[in-house]
Formats: structure tokens, C-alpha cells, sequence
């Protein structure tokens, strides 16, 4: 087996951005997170072009960024791998009996933080993915430990 590309071989939190219209929530899978300023606390996440997500994060100002736990690496294939154009996500949620509410948003049990954002910018980079800044308004620690990790993914082979 080859080298792995360099940008495979870091190793980053694996995210869930919960993204809103409404009462709807949608969830994906997302490692192109980054925090990049202190004061005020802002993050830069990168959303794929034709996806729920994309279409929530244009509708709503806010959303939930949550870390996630290594308890959660069944979830990456359902939120990550399939599209909520097609197929419903809140809906497999519920009956799992996945969710739960935090600061008045549906959001996934057994984080281990959450982080309300609100929307402050969007640019294109020219990508597969558009990219948004948000302002952390609240956040919340559940636990610092077994944080899921995109080398955990690696290993289980869900990404090559």
C-alpha cells in the first residue's frame, strides 16, 4: 500500500454542522473546520456545493457545530456518505433515538461539545465547496475525552 496524500495524513476532529430551516435540522459529516481568530472566536467551515446543509446554511443565520465522539463513528457513513437531497436525516435520527435539544436546537446525543455559530460571511473559493465564517455566541464542553478523530475514519476505513 501507497503513501497516504499529505492532507490525509493529519489528523483533525471529525464534526457534525447541524444546519437549520426551520424546525428541520439536517446533519452532515465535516473536517474542513478551522478556528481562525480569538477575539471574537470565528470559525471557517467549507460546506459541499448541492447539498442540504448548503441550502440550511444559506436559509438560517444559525447553527450548531458539534464535536464528535468516538461513539459516533456509525453515524459518519449515514450523515457523511448519503445525501439529505434523498435521504432524510432527521427522520433516522429520531428513530434511533439520536437527538437531543441544546440551547433550543435539535442536536446530536453524547457530543463531546457544542458550538452555536452564528452566519457572519460566505465566500466561493472556486472548489467543491463554499466557504463560511461564523462567530461562536455559546458554547458547551460535555467531555474531552475519546474526541472522534479523521485518523479513527482512516482506520475504519471509511475514508481511503
Amino acid at each position: 500500500m501507497g503513501l497516504k496524500r499529505p492532507w490525509n495524513i493529519v489528523d483533525v476532529p471529525v464534526y457534525s454542522l447541524a444546519t437549520y430551516d426551520g424546525d428541520r435540522v439536517n446533519m452532515n459529516i465535516c473536517t474542513y473546520v478551522t478556528t481562525v481568530s480569538m477575539k471574537p472566536k470565528i470559525f471557517m467551515i467549507a460546506v459541499y456545493y448541492g447539498t442540504r446543509s448548503l441550502d440550511f446554511v444559506e436559509k438560517s443565520n444559525e447553527m450548531v457545530l458539534q464535536i464528535l465522539h468516538q461513539d459516533h463513528s456509525p453515524l459518519v457513513r449515514p450523515l457523511g456518505k448519503k445525501s439529505g437531497n434523498f435521504y432524510d436525516k432527521e427522520r433516522f435520527l429520531i428513530s434511533k433515538k439520536l437527538l437531543t435539544r441544546w440551547n433550543g436546537k435539535q442536536v446530536l446525543k453524547n457530543a463531546c461539545g457544542y458550538l452555536l455559530l452564528e452566519k457572519k460571511g460566505r465566500m466561493n473559493i472556486g472548489g467543491d465547496h463554499e466557504l463560511f465564517w461564523f462567530e461562536v455566541k455559546k458554547s458547551k464542553t460535555i467531555s474531552e475525552h475519546n474526541i472522534l478523530m479523521f485518523q479513527d475514519l482512516v482506520k475504519e476505513g471509511i475514508i481511503l
